[in-house]
Parts: structure tokens; C-alpha cells; sequence
């Protein structure tokens, strides 16, 4: 016999307020960082596939990977935003207002995707140039890039039902439509690139198909029943404080998501004054550095759900306990793998690109990276924790602060006094200022949370 929707409400519950917080952490976090691991898999997969064409190919992943960056700024945005509410909402015993917002987030993500398909169409010339592409990188991104334009509304709305998926506790549900987009690409490149001699444009279309297959199997989730919250057009909301309430909550994710385009689209600028193999180097570190940094962000987002349905229930010690114990271990398992990559980036680094000036650049900047990515755990958990509680203003303040308020200006300094040394230092620079500042609101978290039941007393939004 089916159990009834309050029944598997009731059971989703307990499961989530009763449950040991650092089994329910890790049993989160596992499928989770599997996910992130998987999204990046269409990165890597595309960089080392077509690092095999030309060094300028090999530039062109990291144009587009800019241009990616922007799609998922507004799909984190309201899927971060909804998925928060979501969890805050079923925390708080309200599944047609869970409903609601998953409704209203979905159909907004399909037009925010499609609106960047149109747009990015028309003016794809001057969108690479703008995302930092040389005349001889151009084609090749241009090529691969109207593949990801063509995507771009699934894209969109795919990371609106892995959000709501994560913080409804199903994080295994969101697992397997991302790992099955993930290994189609892997499966699809050689094939297009070189079986079918489609070149980059080839790593494009493998790309957009796995997105579309992704999107699918995790729609499938929300029709076969798998969840409280449901899409449907009769659940849109007709209210604009709803979608205010949406965009709010997930401007830390639209500012992180943005940041992460436009300094992408610096380095890409910076680095293009030493040419195409400085660009090329750059973009593979970005690849390599961000598959350490995604343990860290699956950890991060296997807090998140923890967090904002027991902040909504008013379990306090148990949001402390899990921010303590998520920031511990997430920075333990940084540490090891990136002390792993940092004593073989000089053959990590040429795997992808056997090219004596790509090697010179990547691999000092890749071992830079490694030693900031130590400590990357103590500004993402905290800015990720804000965000789910639904602390947009703090959240959006720590959002800022990696690729934005520290990056940004050190880009454009630091390569004008070092040359390409000034480059390779940026990021890792800016890291270490990011860990500084979120020090004080993290520690400001732990000391202004109530004692379980009592009503919250950290006022900031």
C-alpha cells in the first residue's frame, strides 16, 4: 500500500530533524559531491578532447566556459533561491507553499534560459571577444559555443530541480540525472570529435545533448512522485513578492555564479596579452583546480539542506552542529586532495596539453592554487550557510567576495606589476583574502544562534 503525501511528508521529516547531523551530512554530501564531480566532468572531458586539436582549441574551452558561467549564474540564482525556500517551507509544515515556489522557479529558470539562447545568438561574435577570445581562438569558440546557446534553457532549469531536489533531502535523486548527463558527454566526445571529424563543434553538441538528457531524467523525478514539491502552471504565483522572495534569497548564488563569468572573462583577458598558450594554461588549471574545489562545494551543499529545514523547524543546535562539523571535514578532504594534485601538477598539467609554454605557466599556477584550496572550505561553507537560512544580505556580502571583491582588483593589478607571475598569484591571492574576511561572520554565526525552539536573534537578512 503507497503511503499517502502526509505520510511521506511525516517520514521526510523525521528523517531530517531526527537523524544523526553528521550521518545525515555525509549521506548528503556523498551523492552530492558525486554530482559536482560529474557537472565537471563535461569540462575536463571537453578540455582534454579537444587540448588534442591545437592550443587554440584548448583556449576555447575556457571562452565558453565563461559563457557557461553566466547561464548557470541565473540558474543557481533561482534554484538556490527556490530550493531554500522550499526546505524552509516543508520545515515549517507547508507543502502547497513548497509547491508554489518550485512551480514559480521552474517556468522563470525556462525563461531566463531561453532569453540567454536569443540574446547570446545574435551577438555571439561580440560575446567571445567580450568573454576574452583571441582572433584565433574565435572559431573554435564560436563553434562550440552555439551548442551551449541551444542548451541553455534546459541548463537552466536543470539546476532549479538539483537545488530543489538537494534541499528536499533527495540528493541521490539529483545524483543520477547529472552522473548520466555527465558519462553520455564523456562517451559522446570522441566519438563527434573524431569519429564524426566534427572537431570542436563536436565537444559543443556532446555537451548540449547530455544536458538535455540530464534535464530529462531529473523532470522524471518530480512526475514519478519522488517529491513534496510539484511543477505545474496552476502553481505559479500571480504574487511578485513570491519571485522577489525567489531572487532574493538566490542573489548570493547570481553574484557568485556572475562573478565567477566576469573573472573568468579577466583572466581570460590577462592572459591573452601573453598568448594563446597563457590562455590556454589558465584554462586548464581553472578545469583541474575546480575538481578539488567541487569536493568542497558538494560537502558545502550537503550542509545545506541540514541547515535550512532545521532553521525552518527551529532545531538550532543542530544547524551549529552541522556547520562545525561540515566546515572540519570539509577542509580535511581539500587538504588531502590538494596535496595530492600539488606534488604532480607538472604532469597533471601536460596530460592536457603537451606544450612546453602551457607546462611553464600551468604548473606554478596550479600548485598556487592547490595551497589556497586548503583552507576554500572556511568562505564557501559559511557563505552556503547564510544562504540557506535564507540571510540573502549576508550571504550575498560573502558571495562577493571570492571572484569579486577580491579577485577583481588583483587581476587587474597584480599582472601589470608581475607580468604573467602577477596572473599565475591572482586567484590564489584573492582566496586567501576571502578566508579572512568570512572568518568574523562565521564566527558571528556559532555565538547569535538560539537555543532550539526560541525565536531567531541573528535579524540580518
Amino acid at each position: 500500500m503507497k503511503a499517502t503525501q502526509s505520510e511521506k511528508y511525516q517520514q521526510q521529516y523525521n528523517k531530517m530533524t531526527q537523524t544523526p547531523v553528521t550521518r545525515l551530512i555525509l549521506g548528503l554530501s556523498v551523492p552530492t559531491v558525486i554530482s559536482m564531480l560529474v557537472s565537471n566532468i563535461y569540462n575536463i572531458a571537453d578540455t582534454y578532447f579537444v587540448s588534442s586539436i591545437g592550443t587554440s582549441a584548448s583556449g576555447a574551452v575556457g571562452i565558453v566556459f565563461a559563457l557557461m558561467a553566466i547561464i548557470q549564474a541565473f540558474g543557481f540564482m533561482v534554484g538556490h533561491g527556490s530550493g531554500s525556500l522550499v526546505s524552509l517551507s516543508l520545515g515549517a509544515g507547508n507543502i502547497e507553499q513548497a509547491k508554489k515556489f518550485a512551480s514559480t522557479a521552474f517556468f522563470s529558470a525556462l525563461v531566463f534560459g531561453g532569453t540567454i539562447a536569443v540574446l547570446g545568438e545574435i551577438f555571439i561574435t561580440p560575446l567571445m571577444y567580450l568573454l576574452g577570445s583571441t582572433d584565433t581562438i574565435l572559431p573554435y569558440a564560436t563553434q562550440y559555443a552555439r551548442y551551449i546557446l541551444a542548451a541553455a534553457p534546459l541548463m537552466s532549469v536543470s539546476f532549479v530541480m538539483n537545488n530543489i531536489l538537494r534541499y528536499e533531502g533527495k540528493a541521490a535523486f539529483a545524483m543520477i540525472g547529472i552522473t548520466f548527463g555527465g558519462l553520455l558527454n564523456v562517451a559522446l566526445d570522441p566519438l563527434f570529435i573524431f569519429v564524426l571529424k566534427m572537431g570542436v563543434a563536436g565537444a559543443g553538441l556532446a555537451t548540449a545533448l547530455s544536458q538535455v538528457v540530464g534535464a530529462g531524467l531529473l523532470l522524471s523525478m518530480f512526475f514519478m512522485g519522488k517529491t513534496q514539491s510539484k511543477f505545474s502552471v496552476k502553481y505559479i504565483s500571480g504574487d511578485v513578492w513570491d519571485y522577489l522572495k525567489i531572487f532574493r534569497t538566490g542573489t548570493p548564488s547570481l553574484l557568485r555564479q556572475g562573478l565567477n563569468s566576469i573573472a573568468a572573462m579577466l583572466l581570460n583577458n590577462a592572459s591573452a596579452v601573453y598568448g594563446d598558450p597563457a590562455v590556454a594554461a589558465m584554462s586548464i588549471v581553472g578545469r583541474v583546480s575546480f575538481v578539488v574545489f567541487a569536493f568542497g562545494i558538494g560537502i558545502g551543499q550537503g550542509l545545506q539542506p541540514v541547515s535550512s529545514f532545521n532553521y525552518g523547524a527551529k532545531l538550532y543546535s543542530r544547524v551549529r552542529k552541522g556547520f562545525i562539523f561540515t566546515l572540519c571535514y570539509g577542509t580535511a578532504v581539500c587538504a588531502v586532495l590538494s596535496t595530492a594534485v600539488f606534488f604532480f601538477a607538472d604532469f597533471v598539467i601536460e596530460k592536457f596539453r603537451d606544450d612546453p609554454e602551457v607546462i611553464a605557466i600551468g604548473t606554478p599556477a596550479l600548485k598556487a592554487q592547490c595551497v589556497a584550496l586548503i583552507v576554500c572550505m572556511v568562505f564557501q561553507c559559511t557563505n552556503m550557510l547564510y544562504q540557506s537560512i535564507g540571510k540573502s544580505g549576508i550571504a550575498t556580502v560573502l558571495a562577493s567576495l571570492r571572484n569579486g571583491v577580491c579577485f577583481i582588483p588583483l587581476i587587474i593589478i597584480l599582472p601589470r606589476v608581475f607580468g604573467v607571475n602577477g596572473i599565475i598569484f591572482a586567484q590564489p591571492c584573492a582566496d586567501f583574502l576571502a578566508v579572512a574576511i568570512s572568518i568574523p561572520f562565521a564566527l558571528r554565526f556559532i555565538r547569535l544562534l538560539p537555543r532550539d525552539g526560541e525565536e531567531e536573534i541573528i535579524h540580518a537578512k
